[in-house]
């Protein structure tokens, strides 16, 4: 598969510290977040016009699915752009709150586990062959996923109970892992997820769901964590022979890595081989380096996400962790715990330290620590403002450009629809609703004869060049449709 179509749906912590007595409770203060996403889509799910799903989850979890994405760069920056809606949201939320008579303010984290121990998700999705044959992908992909914390991890201070002393971890989710392969994704959280919904043509495609993954604040890690994974599937695709890592007990294997600093820990293969997590991801590097030199890049920042994999590795196995401070979210934050331990006499137990912890991932740009690092220079980026805020209202160029068009185009004109991935309906035309499986079409003609419809002035809009629609009624109609969904201004650039 020389293209692919990538997506991610990030879970968000949410909470609410007054200044003085307890705060809202989840399910009230979700309802204030989402109450401007009700008004305007007259539900808690909604597409929004860069194409991409919002919706509460599970647990009055509010969740950001970004749209399909074919590029890295873009993926990535589909997901920040998920970060600053729900940090608008926030904002007039809080509004809100202060308006009805509560004080304090609203937390969004981007984060997977909360104070009592509750675990949320990071899912990815991957666009494979058919053809890939599901059984050679898990004993290959299983290994490799629950070793990957070690290069993508976000971290966490782990308090001490019964059976440990308080330590630092590479990953939130490892101990929130329950199967290695399931149809499941609450009751009994798998790795690997096997409900197959490709949202495309199921006869080309299926949908790989990979659940074990951390919710990532730096976008350097973002760019290891699904670049290493695209390259490990196009070699599987590829039929390339790997060596055998498939372990005895994945689930002890990933908890046993994670709370393991030191990357020194052993797992058992099923061969009764013993490894470290960094000798089987070295493994997969060499053999992935390999197929890369052999037939080449299939994107420009492979060369950087292959050389940041080793030099996490390297981190790693050395213990040298500032190899990799300003690149990889669990190294990163280390060192943030450690300078604030040292400097305030602390031990790793300290609840001051854990509370660290949490606001690393807080999205609120002015406020989360991961945001001020990166303003001081301790956190490198791979995107800049410009690329976010145009993602916020902008799809990518894929099927979502699409779903995008087709939601701003109807809404600006008056027209009640409704979308799904794949699906696109004007409600007063119900026999008229168009399916796209393509997930790589930025056009469709069919969708553009329904729009079409609305009215002549529709035709002309479409007979503008791309330069010349960046003040058009629709995109007029859009930027105040972005302030009705989240209580904020629309970002710069304009939607075009």
């Amino acid at each position: 598969m020389d293209r692919r179509v990538f997506g991610v749906e990030s879970e968000f912590g949410l909470t609410h510290r007054p200044e003085t007595g307890r705060g809202l409770p989840p399910d009230e203060l979700a309802r204030y977040l989402f109450r401007p996403v009700v008004e305007f889509g007259r539900s808690s799910n909604i597409f929004i016009p860069n194409g991409s799903r919002l919706y509460l989850d599970v647990g009055s979890h509010p969740e950001y699915a970004t749209a399909e994405c074919d590029d890295l760069i873009d993926l990535i920056a589909a997901d920040r752009a998920g970060e600053r809606v729900m940090h608008d949201l926030a904002l007039a939320a809080e509004e809100r709150i202060h308006r009805d008579g509560f004080t304090g303010q609203v937390y969004v984290l981007k984060n997977n586990v909360d104070s009592a121990g509750n675990s949320y998700g990071s899912h990815e999705n991957y666009l494979i062959p058919r053809t890939t044959h599901f059984r050679r992908l898990s004993g290959i992909l299983l290994p490799f996923l629950v070793t990957r914390q070690i290069i993508a991890g976000a971290g966490r201070v782990v308090p001490a109970d019964e059976s440990s002393q308080a330590h630092f971890a590479f990953s939130q989710r490892a101990d929130h892992m329950w199967e290695g392969i399931s149809s499941a994704t609450t009751r009994s959280r798998p790795i690997i997820n096997t409900r197959d919904e490709p949202h495309a043509d199921a006869a080309s495609h299926r949908r790989l769901h990979v659940i074990v993954g951390d919710s990532n604040m730096s976008t350097t890690t973002s760019l290891l964590r699904y670049g290493s994974t695209d390259l490990v599937l196009r070699m599987i695709e590829a039929g390339v022979p790997i060596d055998d890592f498939e372990l005895e007990n994945p689930i002890a294997a990933i908890r046993q890595i994670s709370h393991d600093i030191t990357g020194g820990a052993r797992v058992r293969t099923r061969a009764g081989d013993e490894f470290t997590a960094v000798q089987i991801q070295r493994g997969i590097l060499q053999r992935v380096s390999r197929f890369v030199s052999e037939r080449g890049a299939h994107h420009e920042h492979v060369d950087r996400v292959l050389q940041l994999w080793e030099r996490a590795l390297e981190a790693v196995e050395s213990g040298d962790h500032s190899l990799i401070d300003q690149d990889i979210d669990w190294a990163i934050k280390k060192r943030l715990v450690q300078d604030v331990a040292t400097q305030k006499g602390l031990d790793l137990s300290h609840p001051r330290l854990e509370q660290i912890d949490m606001a690393y991932h807080d999205v609120n740009p002015h406020r989360g620590l991961f945001h001020l690092l990166a303003r001081r220079g301790r956190a490198t980026s791979i995107l800049t403002e410009e690329q976010i805020s145009q993602a916020m209202t902008t799809p990518p160029p894929t099927r979502a450009a699409v779903r995008g068009e087709f939601l701003s185009t109807a809404r600006a004109y008056g027209a009640e629809c409704t979308v799904d991935w794949v699906h696109h309906k004007l409600t007063g035309r119900p026999l008229e609703a168009i399916m796209v499986k393509d997930p790589f079409a930025q056009q469709d003609d069919r969708v553009d004869t329904l729009l079409n419809k609305l009215g002549d002035r529709q035709s002309q809009l479409r007979e503008r060049s791309f330069d010349e629609r960046s003040d058009n009624a629709v995109t007029v109609a859009l930027s105040d449709k972005y302030a009705l969904i989240t209580g904020a201004e629309p970002p710069e650039p304009p939607l075009i």
